[in-house]
């Protein structure tokens, strides 16, 4: 069985009030209950993490290695400027996709620029909770 480790940055414990035009109404919580059973349901178990400290996360992403087969990883923030959560990434040998709920690309200016999506297997942005489940598609695929 395989098992997936979903890690959310900065903010996202906030999810369901915080800037619900862009984020919507589901919850953190909501999200990680419906991957789990997404992924119980394609053989596959999760642990769900969340922080809005970058060394904590580095310390999370660090702690995967040899224990999870892939990171379904929301920076939140820390995308577009934590170059130590890029090298925590590329220094772990486990693959990891990047997930955001809005599609950063079409956002302002300087979230349009991920440091940490060059180091993952792909990035999943736009498709609200969903994307996270496409990210558990992508590493069960491989």
């Amino acid at each position: 069985m395989k098992r997936i480790l979903v890690l959310n940055g900065p903010n996202l414990n906030l999810l369901g009030v915080r800037e619900p035009d862009v984020y919507g109404t589901v919850t953190l919580a909501d999200i990680e209950r419906e991957v789990a059973a997404y992924a119980a349901e394609r053989g596959a178990t999760v642990d769900c993490f969340q922080s809005n400290h970058e060394g904590v996360l580095i310390d999370r992403l660090h702690a995967a290695r040899g224990v999870y087969d892939g990171i379904v990883y929301n920076p939140g923030a820390h995308t577009h400027y934590s170059y130590a959560l890029r090298d925590a990434v590329s220094s772990i040998d486990v693959p990891t996709v990047e997930v955001h709920l809005s599609d950063i690309s079409s956002r302002e200016d300087f979230r349009k620029v991920s440091v940490i999506a060059p180091v993952c297997i792909a990035q999943i942005k736009g498709k609200g909770k969903e994307g996270y489940k496409e990210a558990v598609d992508v590493l069960l695929g491989r």
